[in-house]
């Protein structure tokens, strides 16, 4: 029997593992595990697999990846892809960063995993993932034939844009846990306690954001709307902007409403290039799994 190959989701706060059987994910082969539970990724794979022989890994995981190994940004694990393979057995293993996992997913995810926000008006091209959850981070996905290519990327922990209508001293309150005010500062988990906190909010996260009274879901959405504006110039996203993560589901409900729309179209004479970027929300929580799985399909002679 062929040996399956090994897929991994490692972030900040959980990780998922999954087995591709034929280049495509089993789903009844995921399991999530705790981060904190276990006293590193090694210990982990070995409580899934139990002996369990693999022909390949790949991983996605929470923090920039060099030289095939990976330092997470918000867990004090290190992975290396030489050690995981002498670890498994396995012929070969992979790291990439978990956000262009995700958007290797884009192509084969089901259809009701996503939900459409804002329209817009796509047009075949270049896609974008942006990731809010325990951390934030951005990928652009290209397309390259039948192909897809997503370069590595930390723009998450590129500073946050010029916003001089934040409330006085936020930025300074920030700065005391991220002094160089990266996106993450403000657009994470992490973040949102610490803004909860300084407006007196408590840190009931997922209760204060359903309500769009709150300072902190109004702070959030002007961030969000900013960073999003500018995303979509930089990177001209014609097929669409993809959010994912329990925070960007959080958000969901509130990404129609002007609070949100107008700063992000705000754009002077490219107005009309922002509103036409479409906007999803993905539902789906394999989806990282699902594109390690695209990613060994096309690197695999």
């Amino acid at each position: 029997m062929t040996k399956p190959s090994l897929l991994m989701d490692i972030g900040g706060t959980n990780t998922r593992l999954g087995l591709s059987h034929g280049g495509a994910l089993d789903p009844a082969s995921v399991q999530i595990f705790r981060n904190a539970d276990h006293p590193g990724p090694e210990a982990l794979i070995e409580s899934y697999l139990k002996g369990r022989p693999i022909a390949a890994i790949a991983a996605g995981v929470a923090g920039p990846v060099q030289a095939g190994a990976a330092q997470l940004t918000n867990i004090d694990w290190h992975l290396d892809a030489a050690n995981l393979a002498r670890l498994t057995g396995a012929r070969t293993a992979h790291l990439i960063n978990d956000l262009q996992a995700q958007g290797y997913a884009l192509d084969d995810l089901p259809p009701e995993s996503v939900t459409e926000i804002l329209p817009g008006r796509p047009v075949r091209g270049t896609r974008l993932v942006l990731g809010l959850g325990t951390g934030c981070n951005i990928a652009a996905v290209y397309r390259a034939g039948a192909q897809l290519f997503v370069p590595p990327s930390e723009t998450g922990h590129t500073r946050l844009p010029h916003m001089p209508d934040l409330p006085e001293g936020l930025m300074e309150h920030l700065a005391r846990a991220a002094p160089h005010l990266p996106i993450e500062a403000v657009l994470s988990g992490p973040g949102l306690t610490r803004i909860a906190a300084w407006v007196g909010e408590g840190t009931d996260l997922p209760g204060l954001l359903l309500d769009p009274e709150q300072r902190t879901t109004q702070i959030t959405l002007h961030v969000l709307a900013h960073v999003v504006g500018d995303l979509a110039l930089t990177h001209l996203p014609t097929e669409g902007i993809t959010l994912i993560g329990g925070l960007a589901r959080a958000l969901a409900p509130h990404l129609t409403r002007p609070e949100f729309t107008e700063p992000a179209q705000a754009k002077g004479p490219y107005r009309a290039i922002a509103a036409a970027i479409s906007l999803r929300i993905l539902h789906d929580d394999t989806a990282a799994l699902i594109g390690c799985a695209r990613y060994l399909r096309q690197i695999t002679p």
